[in-house]
């Protein structure tokens, strides 16, 4: 990962912070599929938990589960195993901790009786009200340089919101 730069941010509204991060990483999106560079390698919030199916790891929220669970391409006893385990974590989502978390991904692995199902944040020292990014400052130096007009304005927003986090 050369040219990135990986740091812990801390913001006080979480609804906020995903919107403005939602809104820089559709521009940054768009400026990505036209000029091939993308200054954001990744965003991990405290409860993004990853779990492996057949295609590779899709990444959820706690909380978010239900809405998404038809995605995963895994047999139905998996399933309902991983369903047991985030409905718990999902009924005490507002006092949830980091640590919580953890725990019950190593329980959900060891009913699982393999390692499906993923959660860096504890390992990255994460905790309510704090992302990890990854930016890559050799895209946002080469997509500064040559951008002009509306593609200019676009980047200039993007940076503009992920600076008020930095």
């Amino acid at each position: 990962m050369g040219g990135t730069v990986s740091k812990i941010i801390h913001f006080r509204d979480e609804e906020e912070f995903i919107d403005d991060m939602d809104s820089a990483l559709e521009r940054f999106s768009y400026l990505a599929s036209k000029y091939g560079h993308n200054p954001v390698e990744g965003v991990l919030l405290w409860d993004y938990i990853g779990i492996k199916d057949d295609e590779g790891v899709k990444v959820f929220r706690v909380g978010e589960f239900p809405f998404v669970e038809g995605t995963l391409k895994l047999d139905l006893e998996k399933i309902r195993i991983i369903e047991r385990y985030f409905d718990e974590m999902e009924s005490r989502l507002d006092e949830l901790t980091v640590e919580e978390i953890n725990y019950f991904v190593e329980m959900l692995n060891d009913a699982l009786g393999e390692e499906r199902v993923y959660y860096d944040a504890y390992n990255l020292g994460l905790d309510r009200n704090t992302a990890y990014i990854i930016l890559n400052i050799a895209s946002v130096h080469y997509l500064e340089t040559i951008l002009e007009g509306r593609d200019k304005e676009l980047f200039e927003e993007a940076i503009g919101a992920l600076l008020k986090y930095l």
